[in-house]
């Protein structure tokens, strides 16, 4: 049964959300992607499901080491933001698609400094690349997504900055959906994700 959450977040896009037109050539059997967009509980849910993704980590990016820590984070004044670092196989899955996933299902990039519930810039869509390569490509499927009009009337408002350093949140967090899903908050923003996961990578599911 598709929630309220679904079909809210499923009405701001064309039905055909198109796959990179630019990708990363697969090399080396590691990589890895910090990537931010709401509460990293949903975000690391996703990335958990997704085939070819070795690890999730939810943690704090866009800030100083001395500031990354929940409380302080949750301020909205450290410059941090709630981000998952996503290490992956490029052997089985590509940098390309696991932008796909985030755009379409992991999280929704025209909400400014928010997600759902959730308000500040501790919440906001980013993309933290590593290298030209991944820059690259995050801007030109930003650009191909923009001109295929796949948000409608939306403007996708996801930054794309140079990583700065990446800072794992605190154990509780960690893969805190896996271990709390009859939590209200999960069930009602978070479940939906995996739930559009699934049928829209069916492929990749895990």
């Amino acid at each position: 049964m598709l929630t309220l959450a679904s079909l809210l977040f499923a009405s701001i896009y064309a039905a055909e959300f198109p796959a990179p037109a630019t990708d990363i050539p697969a090399k080396g059997s590691s990589a890895s992607i910090v990537l931010a967009g709401g509460c990293f509980w949903g975000l690391e849910g996703v990335f958990d499901h997704v085939k070819g993704v070795t690890q999730a980590v939810s943690g704090y990016a866009g800030g100083s080491e001395s500031t990354a820590n929940y409380e302080a984070v949750e301020t909205g004044r450290t410059g941090h933001a709630e981000s998952v670092r996503v290490t992956y196989d490029p052997s089985r899955i590509s940098f390309g698609k696991l932008l796909q996933i985030y755009f379409s299902v992991a999280h929704d990039p025209t909400q400014l400094n928010r997600q759902g519930p959730d308000s500040g810039t501790q919440y906001r869509s980013a993309i933290f690349y590593s290298g030209e390569e991944q820059k690259r490509v995050a801007e030109a499927y930003v650009e191909q997504l923009t001109s295929a009009a796949v948000f409608k009337k939306h403007r996708i408002v996801t930054q794309i900055v140079p990583l700065a350093g990446f800072y794992p949140a605190e154990d509780y967090h960690q893969h805190f959906l896996a271990k709390n899903p009859s939590n209200p908050y999960i069930v009602y923003n978070d479940l939906p994700k995996l739930q559009r996961l699934k049928k829209q990578f069916p492929d990749l599911w895990k």
